[in-house]
């Protein structure tokens, strides 16, 4: 289940319709390409993985979705991307949520991570196909996004 808003700026974008989960070239609610991604964005995407060991991260695509209070994203694994061997990289901004990290299978054990403002997590490696999702976002007022919390989830799509 998923109850966040949505869009994207890079190369390609995130859409889901009744064809299914999928990248694609245009934002289809304007035929228009994404927005461009920008470099200031990229640059802290490609620094965060630097640091966590991914030497050649180039990310494409940042996911940008908006969450309020009491949303959530159930599990899932990122699994549309060309190349397993690029990390995850996620922002997190605004009111805190619940992370859940779980392994391979969905009904495996469990990790539950506080994300906070500012907070970055970066995984890969054996990790990248692991389901993970946000079990709650915490109820507060943040002074840039108010009630609700911004997730920028930077890949490399293609």
């Amino acid at each position: 289940m998923m109850s966040a808003e949505i869009t994207n700026c890079g190369r390609v974008g995130w859409h889901s319709d009744r064809q299914g989960y999928r990248y694609t070239e245009l934002d289809p609610l304007t035929g228009q390409s994404w927005p461009a991604m920008p470099i200031c964005l990229q640059t802290l995407a490609v620094s965060a993985a630097l640091k966590a060991g991914y030497q050649a991260f180039t990310p494409d695509v940042c996911l940008i979705n908006r969450y309020s209070i009491d949303s959530k994203m159930g599990l899932h694994q990122d699994r549309d991307e060309r190349d397993f061997t690029q990390p995850i990289v996620s922002v997190s901004l605004g009111l805190s949520a619940n992370f859940v990290f779980a392994g391979s299978q969905r009904n495996g054990p469990r990790q539950h991570i506080l994300l906070e403002h500012g907070d970055v997590l970066v995984w890969g490696g054996q990790l990248r196909k692991n389901y993970h999702g946000i079990s709650k976002v915490l109820p507060g007022d943040d002074p840039l996004t108010g009630q609700h919390r911004i997730n920028l989830t930077f890949r490399q799509a293609l």
